[in-house]
């Protein structure tokens, strides 16, 4: 019993697709625009007029052309609503079918001697009538009308879903919802570009392994160079000090002006004092570095560590590291120091003391 139903719609669909065959059925109308109201009438005037064909079974009762013409139905009343549309072919089809009675529709009997029906067929339910059609049809179109009439029905409220939305909305963890920002949507629109990038790598490295392969070297070299390089800066940074950490410590030697350093080794070297004035021109030249910010003031440090805190490729070193090693020779090494010492060591802190140092 459960496959037929299935040869009910087995043979309703062989009919619809037998109409073009059918010189008797007349070509369907061009689809008309209907409303849910005319569609509804449509559907309670076809009942009548299947269960009147069902009764006659004749050419008067079951003319095709009792069914109209296809529409396009609107799935609900608002304005705008999408249609659908509604084809009667297959009703057209089984009117036209039904002017025959089901007697001149059974398959005629084998002939004494014929090949037998084999196994398999014969246990098949034989084909729907065309009377147990048209009751098929007849309740096909009263589901087609209850639908319409729940299409047309008032939406409900959903008053208690409302209310229980709102309640939830309400809550606390509602609160503090704002609309996304500029940034967020940007850094969004940046991780999804991201994501894009490296999906398309994944893909074009399935193909091509070396691609993918120097694509993850490639970003590792990137990150150990700006490391590299990030770290050579710091080093430096910290090594120069171009920012001042405060007020130079007493007894530094920018506590006291460079001017005044520079001052008293003129006054030394008039007086034929030659050691003097070099030592003043060195410190002179230290200050005047030191009041530039090249290195915090700190009087504990050496003249080597001095020349240490100067880059290598600073051009002030040119000029500092002659000096120093002058003064250190003459002054801590007790060495005799002329007019050609001081003459040579203020050449030489001139270029430090000058604006721009010696760059």
């Amino acid at each position: 019993m459960s496959a037929r139903p299935l040869l009910i719609c087995t043979a309703l669909a062989l009919l619809l697709a037998a109409v073009p065959s059918r010189a008797d059925t007349p070509a369907p109308d061009r689809p008309r625009e209907s409303t849910l109201a005319d569609y509804r009438q449509h559907l309670q005037a076809l009942a009548p007029i299947v269960q009147a064909c069902a009764k006659a079974r004749d050419t008067r009762t079951c003319d095709p052309a009792l069914v109209g013409p296809d529409e396009r139905v609107p799935l609900s009343d608002t304005p705008n609503a999408t249609r659908r549309l509604v084809r009667y072919g297959w009703l057209r089809a089984l009117l036209s079918s039904a002017q025959e009675n089901d007697s001149a529709e059974a398959p005629p009997k084998p002939a004494p001697g014929a090949q037998s029906t084999p196994p398999e067929e014969a246990t098949l339910p034989p084909p729907p009538t065309t009377a147990e059609l048209l009751k098929a049809a007849q309740a096909r179109l009263a589901r087609d009308l209850a639908q319409a009439d729940a299409l047309a029905a008032p939406a409900p409220p959903h008053t208690q879903e409302r209310e229980a939305m709102r309640k939830i909305l309400a809550g606390k963890e509602f609160r503090d919802l704002e609309e996304p920002s500029v940034r967020d949507s940007m850094l969004e629109d940046l991780g999804a570009w991201l994501n894009a990038l490296l999906a398309s790598a994944s893909r074009l490295g399935a193909g091509a392994a070396w691609i993918g392969r120097l694509i993850v070297w490639g970003f590792i070299m990137a990150v150990c160079v700006g490391l590299v390089w990030g770290l050579l800066q710091l080093e430096r940074r910290w090594r120069l000090r171009l920012i001042p950490s405060g007020d130079p410590a007493p007894g530094a030697a920018s506590a006291r002006d460079w001017q005044l350093w520079l001052a008293d080794a003129r006054a030394a070297a008039a007086q034929g004092l030659w050691r003097e004035a070099v030592h003043f021109v060195y410190w002179a030249s230290i200050s005047r570095l030191e009041s530039r910010r090249l290195w915090p003031a700190d009087r504990a440090r050496t003249p080597r560590e001095y020349l240490a805190l100067v880059a290598a490729d600073d051009p002030r070193k040119a000029s500092l590291a002659p000096l120093t090693s002058s003064f250190e020779r003459i002054w801590y090494g007790g060495r005799p120091a002329f007019e050609s010492d001081y003459r040579q060591a203020e050449q030489l802190a001139a270029t430090l003391i000058a604006p721009g140092g010696a760059a």
